[in-house]
This record gives structure tokens, sequence and C-alpha cells, in this order.
């Protein structure tokens, strides 16, 4: 097959399938993803097979149990797929909302008006799932969408994908507005991250591999994040029982996720009454501690953190530790090392709270709350197709609305520049 010519054509369909989908009522978008929804449940039978066949490729390939895992599904996850397309269509469409309209001197109004970004191109790994979530999230934001997910998932994606196609035809919409590769040559990657005439943005979702790779081959703007190293600072006016519930939640309720707690900072004067007693907890959950000299003084059992730790995104029951002074050596910890992802801390001191929300450089920041809030369906937003760490166009859980953009529109009557 010729990918170069295949990927053009994915491309110049989808492009054609945007300009239909900017012009769809929302009432038409919601039908489709609830016929979508119908599809999926109705060939519940034949994706679960399709997905047998991939996790016995898979096993034969020699994945680990966390990728397997990561791409089974099941009755429960179809069911939440399920869940998760009809949340999506009652959520608000942001499309055509008009926003900051005011009068000008001149007697002209001048305000913005949300509109789709066009076509985004999703590039995900393992998880068949996401073919749902992304197709759902951005048909809802009026755009079209080119799927790439990884070769393991190939019949899963393929299968949901014909659901997809199903919804959109029997919504009487152009099915082109759904696409997903049919190949799994890695060239495929490569022609569509560098196709500007046909992809307005990337959003890539997977480790942190494909995603320096993605950042640094495309000639499409990209949205993503590289890796969630999150800090929980203990502020020495912090309520110490809140301190150890936050603190142990935010580490363990989860370890592969990008917003769980990798670096824990604890203020110098609060450090004796409270870091014994949260090591405890910690080593009760199998976590293993690396921390610096004045933790190490502190608690034996802790290991010797290095200066790679203070960086790392652990994704695993590994923590890293460090006493600091106080608030300024916190907030400068945190901006010198984190990722840009999420930071919190646990203060009962108003200045010291809105100095940490002001002066932390991070796309979500938090008071006295567990870092694992920093989800689109936490931040009340349906769904998110992925988080950005970037400062230009969304940052944060992005969701229907970081799926659009805004352009000026000027509303007259017969008016001319004087």
């Amino acid at each position: 097959m010729d990918i170069k010519a295949y990927m053009a054509e994915l491309g110049s369909k989808a492009r054609i399938a945007s300009r239909h989908i900017a012009k769809a009522t929302t009432a038409q978008k919601n039908e489709a993803l609830l016929n979508i929804a119908d599809s999926i449940k109705k060939s519940r039978d034949t994706l679960l097979a399709a997905n047998q066949q991939d996790l016995a490729a898979g096993k034969e390939k020699g994945l680990e149990a966390a990728l397997l895992d990561r791409l089974e599904l099941t009755d429960s996850r179809v069911n939440s797929m399920l869940e998760g397309i009809r949340q999506v269509a009652a959520l608000d469409d942001p499309v055509g909302e008009i926003s900051d309209l005011k009068y000008r001197p001149s007697g002209i109004q001048v305000g913005r008006m949300r509109v789709p970004l066009g076509v985004i191109g999703i590039i995900y790994e393992s998880r068949p799932n996401v073919t749902c979530e992304a197709a759902s999230l951005c048909l809802k934001s009026g755009n079209a969408t080119i799927l790439r997910g990884g070769s393991e998932a190939i019949n899963s994606n393929r299968a949901i994908a014909d659901c997809i196609n199903s919804g959109l035809d029997s919504a009487g919409m152009n099915e082109h507005i759904v696409q997903v590769v049919e190949i799994t040559d890695r060239a495929a990657v490569g022609e569509l991250i560098a196709n500007p005439e046909h992809v307005d943005v990337i959003i890539p979702r997977g480790g942190k591999s494909l995603i320096e790779r993605i950042t640094s081959d495309a000639q499409v703007p990209v949205i993503k994040h590289l890796d969630g190293n999150c800090h929980l600072y203990i502020d020495d006016s912090a309520n110490i029982e809140k301190s150890l519930s936050v603190a142990i939640n935010a580490k363990t309720q989860r370890y592969g996720t990008c917003c769980t707690l990798e670096s824990l900072l604890v203020a110098e004067a609060i450090s004796t009454e409270i870091l014994p007693r949260l090591c405890d907890k910690f080593v009760s959950h199998d976590v293993e501690l690396r921390g610096c000299i004045k933790t190490q003084k502190l608690v034996s059992s802790v290991k010797a953190a290095s200066e790679e730790d203070w960086k790392t995104e652990y994704l695993a029951p590994i923590l890293s530790i460090k006493i600091v002074s106080g608030l300024e050596e916190a907030i400068d910890h945190i901006n010198e090392h984190s990722s840009q992802h999420t930071e919190s801390i646990m203060t009962e001191d108003h200045e010291h709270a809105q100095r940490f929300l002001r002066e932390v450089d991070s796309s979500s920041v938090m008071i006295n709350a567990s870092t694992r809030f920093a989800d689109g369906f936490e931040y009340g937003l349906g769904a998110e197709i992925g988080i950005s760490t970037d400062k230009l166009h969304a940052r944060g859980p992005v969701g229907l609305e970081g799926l659009t953009s805004q352009k000026f529109i000027v509303l007259g009557d017969g008016h001319i520049r004087t």
C-alpha cells in the first residue's frame, strides 16, 4: 500500500467532513452520538470477540500485563464507553457560543464566537476505549477526526469504528467525520503529523517516548503533556489529619496516572510532627520512599533520593520526599522540577494559599485537595481527550471547550469607519 497516498486521502476526506460537521446543529450531533451508543450496544458481542483477537495476539507477542490490562475490553468497560458517549451528548455544546459582546464608540458591537478547530489527529496506544472517547468529544465539538490507535488494538478499533460509522450514517451525517487509520505501519503516524494542509492539530496520548517523537517531528500544532511529576506541599500551618488523608490518597489511590503524587514537600517546622506518621502509612501501602538528608535523619527507613528523583514521574509505588524551609523554597522547588501538570498545597493560611495559586506555574494548582482530582470528569468537563501542560490554547484537562477556538465577530448596521 502507498501509505503517503492513503493518509493524504484520509486527510482530504476529513477536511471535507469537517465542513459538514461544523454546520451541524446540537440536536444532530447528539442524535449521532446516541446512535453510536446504540450501535455499540447492539454490537457488544462483536466488539468483545474482536478484542479477544487482540488480546490473544498481544499475549503471543509477550505484551506486559499492564498493557494487556489496558487493552482488554470487558462488559463493564463497554458499559463505561456507552455511559461516556451519553454523558458527552448531555453536555452543553460550546460551538457558536458568543461572549464578550460589547459596543465600541463607533457603534459596532465586537465579541467572540466559539468555533471548532477543524480536523484533529489523535494518536494513542493500547486502550480501545479511547477510540470512543476521542470520537465522541470531537464530534460534539464540531470537529472531524483521524484516529490512529496502536497496532495491538487494531481489531478492536476497527470494530468500534464500524459502530461509529453506523451511528453517523443513521443520523444522516458524513461517515468521514470520524476515520480510524486501518494500517498499522508506523509510517502512517509520520504522514499524519506532517500534513498541515488537512490536519489542524495533533493530540498524542501515550508514553513519554511517543509524545516526545510526535512533538519533535510534527509539522502540525500539538496539544500534549509529556509527564506528570505532581507535587504536594504540606505547609507549616497545615491541618495534620487533613494532610495525612490527602497525601495518602494522592499517592496510593492509583499509581499509574499522570495526576498521581510523585514528590512530597514538607515544611521543616511541621516535619517532626507529620513525617514519621506519613511514612508509616506509605510503608503500609508498600510505597518505596526516597528522601533528602533531613528526611532520612528523621525516618531511617527512607532511601537516599538522587537529583533525578526530584523530576521523575514514577507511575509506581515510589515517592520522593523533601523537607523545605517553608513556602518560598517549596514554590521554587516545584517551579524548577515539576512537569507543570498538577501541584497542591495543604495549608490553613489564606495568604500562603493565595501565593501558591499565583506563583506555582502549572496547569492545575490546588488548595487542600488531592492531586488525583486533576481529571476532566472531576472538573465537570464530562470527559477529557487528554491533559495539556502547554501555555497556548488549552491548558489542563482538555474537554469540549479545549477542542474549540474563538474568532472575533463584529455586528453593525451599515457602519463605516471614519
